[in-house]
């Protein structure tokens, strides 16, 4: 089928497999007006309806060159609702229309066109209201970026105004859908739509953007002891992060409907929502994670794409020419291109995304004019920051709205008490749902309640439970593949995965199953397979921790952590408990693969992040300690660093005390037998050498220290008691760099240059990681 309409000598060509939804540029006059679809859909529509809403859509656009760029006149908002409720869109897809999207045919209008022309004119004036709140926020802090709330306006209605499901009396709720703002710099669009929304974010918390103690940080911020703003779900600043994090969040309620959905009762059947712009995916955190949620069908993931054409320095076409809808396209994604100013086009493609279950991720390029309504910097990079601010008055007029500022008609709070009303009526329901499914399932009930409040048993409760590990040396890679399986007994919540190196991290799950979708994957397995995409997979983990309710680790080579640096420095400033990092082959003792592979600055590199917890374990019972610091800790990352070689054993101490030694991050390993007159600090591979070293020296004292931070934190006594101020006579050894250690010693035995390729104990001894330079260094102190 092909239908042809001809209107102010612009052609429009409608193909079989496209839907008219909204305008948008393309090479000079002729325009495509279209929404890419699986060919195999099957469409329910006719030709003089398509003619009709291709009319409705030129009539509210002119074209102007200026700055060679398309721009949509001012809208007519109202009359725009009210023709598109006599051409009968509905938000919700009628039987009669196909299950893949929601295009009525006139025939089936079954609502009031009264009823939607109200809703559309309140979800206008709304918008128009965001974009005012934006406005004078940003304005007040002279600091902000304008363009993504203005640009935005009609995205966010009918969002939080329609197709959402959520309660802002509960922001904890677990069946709510989740929205993640990628662009985390347009952030007043978030706040507005939150205070709207009924969200307990004050309006006197809008006027404070951008100032000290406010609950409206220049880009949002998870819940943390910093910032405590309801209904923000995700901490975004680097771009394409969001992006990445809304797959994690999208694997997690895949995870969660499998484990805990039942035949009888569906407790979990949300969706997520993430806003991004060109920036997020340019970035290439954005392109892994994508492959990912393709890969794995999560039809539950809707990401929509602020496409205005403009980036911070330049128009977007400076530096990019990519076609990303037929990138998404070659992923396996579900997309959609649309007007992002046309309400009801907005409202039925969200709609018709949120009812496509058919494994694939649904994209929706929303094309949209950044900064719309400020006409002097609309449509350009300059409506990208607060270079709008002198215009505000003028464009607030401009739209509509009073002298005022931070503007709010009573008719729109009415109508989003309306919107409370309705999503209290899914959520009560929701909780009648729930109940029954708890009396029918009490152990699923008590296990995911459990997970939902970070329940597990105690360090102290969980290192007496899993069995000592033996004499014999091990690379503690080897020891940590043991700790997990008895971490997964005891946190059931406990999930892992790797980027394509499971065999060598040794972090597989046994029995745990494989997650995802195809071969021998389901949505409940354990262990998840990321790919050679560590960026990707941090980001991932990190969306899975803000889900908030399973607890995730990912796996890669140290030397490799510097791919999803970014993502651990996020996880430890949003206070990311749920997360763990397992970075195996930690040295110079990688040997053969050479100075590629073998990390010297990288574990020190982690250590200066703030928050973060970096345990290199010396032995077996150590990493038993590392891994239930781990899962135990609650206000923080861990990241697990250990051998690829083997290691020895201090069986001169009995295991319980090396690890409640290690759970407090330093402790004695071996006492002195005589007056102390030094002490030998040392960490993961080096506490060997350290021991052999000081065998034979009656008042030297060895300390382990596996991890740095955890030390730091404990009470002035129990440091004092582990290095006594009296005894400064010190020296520190690890196989890396040498510049943190000298806050604890006076001199260091360490590696600061590359290593070089040969078999590791050959690459350890020529750097000196040796019980006998140890001893050679000790003689030539004072």
């Amino acid at each position: 089928m092909l239908a042809s309409l001809h209107h102010n000598s612009t052609q429009i060509h409608v193909k079989e497999h496209a839907l008219v939804f909204g305008v948008h540029r393309a090479n000079g006059t002729s325009y495509s007006l279209s929404s890419s679809r699986n060919a195999s859909t099957d469409y329910q529509y006719g030709s003089q309806y398509l003619a009709r809403r291709i009319i409705h859509s030129i009539s509210s656009i002119s074209l102007q060159p200026t700055k060679s760029k398309m721009k949509f006149s001012m809208l007519a908002i109202a009359a725009t609702a009210l023709a598109a409720g006599v051409e009968g869109f509905s938000a919700v897809p009628s039987a009669r229309v196909s299950s893949r999207f929601g295009v009525r045919q006139i025939s089936s209008l079954k609502m009031g066109a009264a009823t939607e022309v109200d809703k559309m004119a309140a979800l206008a004036t709304a918008a128009n209201e965001a974009r005012g709140l934006a406005m004078d926020s940003i304005a007040a802090a002279h600091s902000g970026h304008m363009g993504l709330p203005l640009g935005c306006a009609e995205i966010g209605s009918v969002l939080y105004g329609s197709q959402m499901q959520y309660n802002p009396k509960d922001t904890k709720w677990i069946n709510r859908d989740r929205f993640i703002l990628s662009a985390g710099h347009g952030s007043m669009f978030l706040y507005s739509w939150l205070n709207l929304a009924g969200f307990d974010l004050p309006m006197e918390e809008l006027k404070n953007f951008r100032q000290h103690h406010s609950m409206t940080p220049g880009h949002p911020e998870f819940p943390n002891s910093e910032h405590n703003t309801p209904g923000i779900e995700c901490t975004t600043g680097p771009l394409g992060a969001g992006v990445s994090n809304a797959v994690g969040f999208a694997v997690s309620e895949k995870m969660a409907a499998a484990r805990y959905n039942t035949e009888d009762h569906k407790i979990f059947d949300h969706h997520i929502f993430a806003l991004a712009g060109d920036g997020c995916f340019q970035e290439g955190v954005s392109a892994e994670a994508a492959q990912f949620a393709a890969h794995e069908k999560l039809d539950n993931l809707i990401v929509l794409y602020d496409s205005n054409e403009v980036t911070l320095d330049k128009m977007a076409e400076y530096t990019q020419s990519e076609d990303i809808i037929k990138r998404y396209q070659a992923y396996g994604w579900e997309t959609f291109e649309i007007d992002g100013h046309d309400l009801n086009v907005v409202e039925e493609t969200i709609a018709a995304a949120k009812a496509s279950n058919n494994g694939k991720p649904k994209f929706i390029k929303c094309n949209t004019i950044i900064g719309k309504g400020m006409e002097e910097t609309e449509g350009t990079n300059a409506a990208h920051g607060e270079a709008g601010v002198p215009y505000v008055d003028k464009a607030r007029a401009n739209i509509g709205l009073p002298e005022e500022k931070w503007f709010v008609s009573e008719g729109t709070r009415d109508f989003f008490k309306g919107v409370q009303e309705k999503n209290q009526k899914i959520y009560d329901e929701w909780q009648a749902t729930y109940t029954a499914w708890k009396e029918a399932n009490p152990e699923k009930a008590t296990e995911l309640e459990n997970a939902v409040n970070d329940v597990v048993p105690s360090a102290d409760a969980m290192i007496k439970a899993i069995p000592e590990m033996g004499s014999d040396a091990e690379a503690t890679r080897v020891s940590g593949f043991k700790v997990i399986q008895e971490i997964a007994k005891n946190v059931p919540h406990y999930i892992s995965g790797s980027a394509d190196l499971h065999g060598s991290t040794r972090n597989y799950i046994n029995d745990g199953g494989n997650f995802g979708a195809g071969f021998d994957k389901t949505y409940a397995g354990k262990n998840l397979y990321f790919g050679i995409r560590e960026h990707g997979m941090g980001a991932i983990l990190n969306g899975i921790a803000y889900h908030g309710i399973f607890k995730a680790s990912g796996s890669t080579f140290a030397v490799f952590v510097d791919y999803m640096r970014p993502t651990i420095r996020v996880a430890s400033l949003a206070e990311l408990n749920r997360v763990s990092y397992i970075l195996t082959h930690d040295s110079i003792g990688v040997g053969e693969d050479g100075p590629t592979h073998q990390p010297v600055e990288t574990v020190s590199g982690l250590r200066v992040i703030p928050n973060l917890d970096v345990y290199r374990p010396a032995d077996a019972e150590e990493t038993v300690a590392a891994y239930v610091s781990s899962v135990t800790r609650k206000d923080g990352p861990t990241a697990l660093i250990l051998s690829r070689q083997n290691l020895a054993q201090n069986t001169a101490m009995p295991a319980m005390e090396r690890r409640e030694g290690a759970l407090k991050g330093a402790y004695v390993a071996k006492k002195e037998t005589s007056d102390l007159d030094l002490i030998i600090i040392a960490t993961g591979s080096e506490v060997q050498h350290a021991l052999k070293a000081a065998a034979d020296m009656p008042g030297a004292r060895v300390v382990s220290m596996p991890c740095v931070e955890a030390f730091e934190r404990q009470s002035d006594d129990y440091k004092e008691s582990v290095l006594p101020s009296t005894c400064t006579k010190r020296i520190a050894m690890e196989a890396g760099v040498t510049a943190p250690w000298y806050k604890y010693a006076s001199k260091v035995v360490g590696v600061d240059r590359f290593g070089f390729s040969a078999p590791g104990d050959i690459v350890m001894k020529e750097l000196g990681m040796s019980a006998e330079n140890l001893a050679a260094e000790i003689a030539t102190m004072n």
